[in-house]
């Protein structure tokens, strides 16, 4: 039986305030930019030709019209997007360093996203996908966490593939042991992880990529395909006996890293849904990670994410 949708996502789904410029009183003016890493992902599939649908909360305010609206332009399903009149949009007010990193304040206590509950989850959206995605912001808490897990249940009795990316923000969790609890969870259920240099230290203790990734691999045998994103050095992929690494393209330009990994994600689920997971060749990753790669030094020469994703013919002009 075909399924509805090539990927669907469950978690975030916010404004990232973002610092462009100052007032002529001087006042620092920020521009609201739709994201949140799901959608964020789903958004640069659905450039690709992929059918995405997402599944979150927002609030039923200005903020969750835009982001709805926004989901919409983007060629994402919304139909599971839950509007509560008695919550408010997650926000996140991002300050960005001279190298494009980003440093991050959340107004989300809660937010609306943090309020999907298990009876909110589509179980026939969920079942009709061929990939599900989430990250470690649905797990915070309570009672999105619930919903993650019915959501990942549920995806994975219908023999979907599972793709998780730990997306690591310490100012969201009451403990980091916490974190790293939840992240060890995330990583446990999944066929394919995105996981980044910070993240694979913080999991392992280790900044040495091979030695990371070889005791998240070993602890955690169900992982087909680890990725690991290293920023400006490029992006390692560990799959069966290989290891295949690409270095990142640097052409200058770069604003700031708002989506990028998002980006390089959505890239490898699209190689993934036009290749076999089971009979990937070394030849297969590193064009794997050529596109993905480029796509995401693409995203980081614009600001916010959602909106500025690549098309597919920016991205071969310039492989």
């Amino acid at each position: 039986m075909g399924k509805t949708f090539d990927v669907v996502a469950l978690g975030e789904f916010l404004i990232d305030f973002t610092c462009n410029g100052v007032s002529p009183q001087g006042n620092p003016m920020y521009e609201a930019n739709p994201g949140g890493a799901p959608c964020n992902v789903l958004a640069m599939l659905a450039k690709l030709g992929k059918r995405t649908a997402f599944v979150g909360k927002v609030g039923g305010d200005q903020f969750g019209a835009l982001l709805r609206g926004t989901g919409l332009d983007a060629g994402i399903s919304m139909d599971a997007l839950v509007m509560d009149p008695a919550a408010h949009t997650t926000l996140a007010f991002v300050k960005t360093a001279e190298n494009g990193d980003r440093d991050f304040s959340f107004y989300r206590d809660p937010g609306a996203d943090t309020l999907l509950t298990a009876d909110e989850v589509p179980e026939e959206l969920i079942a009709g996908t061929r990939v599900f995605h989430f990250g470690s912001l649905s797990l915070t808490g309570e009672p999105v966490r619930s919903a993650t897990q019915k959501a990942v249940s549920l995806a994975r009795e219908s023999g979907a593939v599972i793709s998780f990316d730990p997306n690591l923000r310490p100012p969201l969790w009451d403990s980091l042991d916490h974190a790293r609890e939840q992240i060890a969870w995330g990583l446990g259920q999944c066929d394919v992880v995105k996981i980044a240099d910070n993240e694979l230290e913080f999991m392992t203790g280790e900044t040495d990529f091979d030695k990371g990734a070889a005791i998240l691999r070993a602890k955690y045998p169900n992982i087909k395909l680890f990725n690991v994103t290293a920023g400006p050095d490029g992006s390692y992929s560990y799959y069966s006996g290989l290891r295949v690494y690409v270095p990142a393209c640097k052409l200058g330009g770069v604003i700031e890293t708002t989506g990028a990994g998002d980006t390089f994600c959505a890239c490898v689920l699209n190689y993934l849904l036009e290749h076999d997971l089971d009979h990937l060749t070394e030849e297969d990753l590193g064009r794997m990670l050529r596109f993905a790669n480029t796509a995401a030094y693409l995203v980081t020469t614009k600001r916010g994410a959602i909106r500025s994703m690549p098309e597919p013919e920016q991205i071969r002009a310039l492989l």
